[in-house]
């Protein structure tokens, strides 16, 4: 039985599809066109079905949408107040005056709804011209029946139990918005999940750290982790006026009271200019405030449910210095983070969900797959690579050894684009679409960051051997060390911490991935190389792009992103391209 999962609600539009509870494949749009998070000039050109990325999805199951038994779609607009499943074009609903403040628009106009009302029918008729082999001889009568429309929230929530590697969990999720919730709390036991409670619109941490993302004068919905940097930087001058507008509340719950930002702190930055101790302390106060009113929720869920593990996902749970601070000083044993947590994860968990019911219904309650990596997008043989590097006419040559040849050329400091095995799902490179460099050199952060064209005072982050992590890095029990999709901070040993200045942020922590070689053999065998040259098993990870585009996807890409910025070298497949010394 296949499933095809979908989302194509507000950004980062993706897909995924699932045989039988196993997870074969899953991508974002925008690896394949480009459009970083789905986000175009024209605002409803951002609600597009995500063709190319289906299409790859298909093409790795060698099928077509055909033979796909069900269609899950990661938005139900029946939970709405006002729906009218009758009408074609669901009559205007009106907006709670938090989505309207600050410039948020309602998505429930007539325009949007009816986008997701008829999104089985432009499946059927909107692909590309290019792409129609996989979607050819399906028409919406077809596909009517196969359709299932899943509630966000609940996409976010299956994206966590159905994937995480616990037999029982609570589950958090927490996002800007869905069709209503913004947060949700619950159990999976036993093969049965139960959301316990959720919280709805206007209160929302995701709409509250957007809207201080805008005031600090980046984009919302995409720059939140540049606000979490900042925070590092600053003290919690204005944590007294965050608390009162995000409050703690019984049962776990919490309240947004209208933030009201430039009357409370003066007027906003604009894009661009100079960044104050005003800004980094209203960072640091927001983010501190974040993590107490999480880890309250997180406290009562546990006393809630008697659970031992947390599951979350939502696009405030890539919030890695919130997620270690769960992990730390929460009441759970162990914490696990669906690694593409935020709105793509939505296609992960609208098909592992749709799944799991039609499976369910036959009696099966097995969940037979776990996301122990990410590595779920395209892959490229040498052959390919090979025959595409020598229509483009440009130099290279085979490596004898990737690891041990790579591994000299870091040595070397010279900084590396990675490009090995299947693409990476989710926001985070994780060592197959990279931009590699040695963290013992004190500039490699600052280079970095003038690469890709990024602020001056974003952290870059290490990837380190699973068994040498605790060597390096502090955490809380030997489950900790488990961190394959760099979604916790740890404190750096300060007897460490001079050995890989570049990987060590401002208050002594780094964002850290570990890695094992039954998760990605050549990402391994290099850092194995490295160290034995160098005597430290880790290396910066940081993605492979530069400011504006999304991680690069296919070998075009690859080296298209390498000829028009100033790394040193790329590492294709068994290949390798330098550039000529100045």
């Amino acid at each position: 039985m296949y499933t095809l999962g979908i989302n194509a609600v507000y950004h980062d539009c993706a897909a995924c599809l699932v045989k039988d509870g196993v997870v074969l494949s899953a991508a974002e749009e925008e690896r394949f066109n480009h459009v970083k998070h789905g986000k175009r000039p024209v605002p409803f050109s951002t609600w597009q079905l995500p063709f190319n990325a289906i299409d790859y999805c298909l093409a790795e199951a060698g099928i077509t949408l055909a033979d796909v038994d069900h269609i899950a779609y990661s938005y139900d607009p029946r939970v709405l107040p006002g729906y009218n499943e009758d009408a074609d074009i669901t009559l205007p609903l009106q907006p709670s005056a938090r989505q309207t403040a600050n410039g948020h628009t309602s998505p429930w106009d007539p325009l949007f709804m009816s986008y997701i009302v008829n999104a089985p029918r432009q499946l059927t008729s909107g692909a590309p011209l290019h792409l129609q082999k996989r979607f050819r001889g399906v028409h919406y009568q077809d596909i009517a029946p196969r359709w299932h429309f899943v509630e966000h929230h609940l996409a976010h929530e299956a994206s966590a139990f159905l994937a995480a590697p616990f037999d029982d969990m609570a589950v958090l999720t927490m996002d800007g918005r869905g069709e209503a919730a913004t947060t949700s709390y619950g159990l999976f036991r036993d093969g049965r999940y139960e959301r316990i409670r959720q919280v709805n619109l206007p209160d929302s941490l995701g709409l509250l750290y957007e809207d201080v993302t805008r005031y600090l004068g980046f984009l919302h919905s995409s720059d939140e982790y540049k606000v979490m940097a900042l925070a590092s930087f600053g003290k919690p001058t204005h944590i007294e006026q965050f608390r009162q507008i995000l409050q703690i509340q019984p049962e776990g719950g919490y309240r947004v009271v209208e933030a009201l930002l430039e009357q409370r702190f003066g007027p906003a930055r604009e894009r661009g200019a100079e960044l104050t101790q005003t800004h980094y302390d209203i960072a640091h106060s927001l983010q501190k405030v974040l993590e107490e009113t999480v880890l309250h929720m997180a406290n009562w869920l546990q006393r809630e449910t008697g659970a031992r593990n947390l599951a979350m996902a939502g696009g405030v749970a890539l919030n890695c210095v919130m997620n270690a601070r769960v992990r730390e000083l929460g009441p759970f044993e162990q914490v696990w983070v669906q690694p593409a947590a935020g709105d793509a994860g939505t296609a992960l968990g609208a098909a592992l969900w749709t799944d799991f019911e039609q499976r369910n219904a036959r009696g099966d309650r097995s969940r037979p797959w776990a996301m122990h990596h990410a590595y779920l997008g395209p892959e490229y043989e040498d052959a390919e690579i090979e025959e595409f590097l020598r229509w483009t006419q440009v130099p290279f040559r085979k490596l004898d050894n990737v690891a041990e040849e790579t591994a000299d050329i870091l040595a070397q400091n010279k900084v590396i684009g990675w490009f090995q095995g299947r693409m990476e799902f989710g926001p985070r490179a994780l060592g197959a679409r990279s931009i590699l460099a040695s963290p013992i050199s004190p500039d490699m952060q600052q280079r970095l960051n003038e690469i890709k064209d990024r602020e001056d005072f974003r952290p870059v982050a290490p990837v380190v051997m699973e068994e040498h992590a605790s060597e390096w890095f502090s955490a809380r029990s030997p489950s900790s060390y488990i961190a394959p999709f760099m979604l916790f901070i740890f404190d750096v040993k300060p007897e460490k911490a001079g050995k890989i200045p570049a990987v060590t942020h401002v208050d002594g922590t780094a964002r850290v991935q570990t890695v094992r070689r039954d998760q990605h053999a050549a990402y391994y065998d290099l850092l194995a190389a490295f160290e034995k040259k160098t005597g430290v098993p880790i290396l910066v990870n940081t993605s492979f792009n530069t400011r504006g585009e999304p991680v690069v996807c296919s070998p075009r890409d690859a080296i298209e992103c390498f000829w028009t910025s100033p790394l040193d070298a790329l590492v294709i497949g068994s290949y390798l391209l330098e550039k000529p010394a100045p």
